[in-house]
């Protein structure tokens, strides 16, 4: 099954997930998609590590090469949690000044993640993404252009995937339920 699992920042959706990929007694690999660029960031991503098991295996891929390493994971019985989906968009945004070329190496690298997911797999694929696309329009072309990206993506994963969930306030509402 694939998962999708959106909220915005601190809705509890990391958590929920976390919860969710226990629940199939599965071996689990955690994707984690962020870097630390400041010390605050440092501290979040500490908190995350900390609350995880240590019995699963994290991969730090916050790079373009994610929608590949994912390909290969999927094949396999297990459980894969990737959090975050919006870190990492902002990261492939911010690897190169904002151009035409950047957009379009973004936007294939996009399109390679959806077609990973939407081919699916033998593992079960947990998804997790800030949603991003309740507040007012973004001022600078940088942040319209990500929440443009973002809100693609979503809607294209939320398309493949069987189950959609949204957060708020720490309680997981079903928006999708499929198979």
């Amino acid at each position: 099954m694939r998962q999708l699992v959106l909220g915005g920042v601190r809705s509890g959706k990391s958590r929920y997930a976390e919860q969710l990929a226990k629940s199939f007694n599965l071996p689990v690999t955690y994707i984690a998609t962020a870097r630390a660029g400041d010390e605050e960031m440092l501290v979040r991503i500490q908190q995350h590590q900390a609350y995880r098991p240590a019995d699963w295996a994290t991969l730090e891929l916050p790079d373009q090469t994610l929608p590949e390493r994912l390909a290969g994971l999927m094949q396999q019985p297990r459980v894969i949690l990737l959090d975050c989906l919006t870190l990492w968009l902002t990261q492939l945004l911010c690897a190169a000044p904002l151009s035409d070329d950047l957009l379009q190496e973004v936007d294939k690298v996009l399109d390679a993640l959806v077609a990973v997911v939407a081919a699916g797999g033998q593992a079960e694929l947990i998804m997790v993404g800030n949603e991003t696309g309740l507040g007012i329009m973004p001022i600078d072309s940088l942040s319209r252009a990500f929440g443009d990206r973002a809100g693609l993506l979503h809607q294209r994963l939320a398309e493949v995937c069987e189950r959609v969930v949204f957060a708020v306030a720490g309680i997981p509402l079903t928006v999708k339920a499929g198979c």
